[in-house]
């Protein structure tokens, strides 16, 4: 079958020219249907940076800009996602204080938040450690994210956290405090049961279901695009395929394939998806 006439979009994908298939994992991605994505920056250890300072970023934004350049030549359409990973807490204490590494990860929120109010992006990425720290490292990684909360509210854009699996729940009262819709807030890889905007795995088996009911989410493949790891987490093409299978298996309509891909991501990000 293929794909009817629908934007497809991936709201959470990686292209690295430098480690990776680059341009050709994105050609991919549009040759088999995609049309649209949430190009999200690589963590700072992947361009080989060790930041001191939140002007350090600067080189991770700046080459993540130039890939979408690249990228945008092959005909899709790119939405720019800037921020810190938060993996960079435990990197960033290495070599310095807790308190100094989360003023450093701020610091680098503050300036990606300067390139969304300058346009050259349209999100924030933040969050947490997914695996298991201790106590005050997680303190530390929640007053980051809550920055990244406040410095969304302020540009009026969305924020995709990165944390545990799980509902997350605690970050609500974290977003009602910052003043950002909750709704704005958009859990990567997320589980059904979080209260924020889930972002899915193409391959989770709940999409089918959740679309039935109407809920509203995106879908994504996590692409990492490197060479060490292929196809990890899954591939480029991984949306548009899942999107045509659960199309002809008739478990989605393309009423629902609409919302997944232009009205749901079009209304949480402020852009506006539509073929291009």
């Amino acid at each position: 079958m293929k794909l009817p006439a629908i934007p497809i979009t991936d709201d959470h994908i990686h292209i690295d020219p430098a480690n990776g298939r680059g341009v050709e994992a994105a050609k991919d991605f549009r040759r088999s249907g995609g049309t649209h994505i949430f190009l999200v920056a690589k963590p700072s250890w992947s361009l080989g940076i060790e930041p001191s300072s939140g002007e350090d970023y600067r080189e991770v934004f700046d080459a993540t800009l130039r890939v979408a350049e690249m990228v945008r030549e092959t005909g899709l359409v790119v939405y720019p996602v800037l921020g810190v990973h938060p993996a960079e807490m435990n990197r960033l204490a290495a070599r310095m204080s807790l308190d100094e590494a989360a003023g450093v990860m701020m610091a680098g929120l503050d300036l990606a938040a300067r390139y969304v109010e300058e346009g050259r992006a349209v999100a924030l990425k933040s969050g947490r450690p997914h695996y298991e720290i201790a106590p005050e490292v997680l303190a530390a990684s929640n007053a980051v994210l809550y920055h990244a909360l406040e410095l969304a509210a302020d540009c009026g854009c969305a924020v995709q956290l990165h944390a545990e699996s799980g509902p997350c729940t605690d970050v609500v009262d974290m977003a009602e405090r910052a003043g950002i819709p909750v709704e704005r807030v958009v859990k990567h890889f997320a589980t059904p049961d979080t209260p924020l905007m889930p972002s899915f795995i193409a391959r989770h088996e709940e999409i089918p279901a959740l679309a039935r009911a109407g809920r509203r989410f995106t879908m994504e493949s996590d692409y990492m695009d490197e060479n060490a790891r292929p196809g990890a987490v899954i591939g480029p093409k991984s949306v548009p395929r899942f999107t045509r299978r659960y199309l002809e298996e008739g478990c989605i309509t393309e009423e629902d394939a609409w919302r997944i891909h232009a009205g749901t991501p079009s209304r949480t990000y402020g852009v506006d998806i539509a073929l291009p």
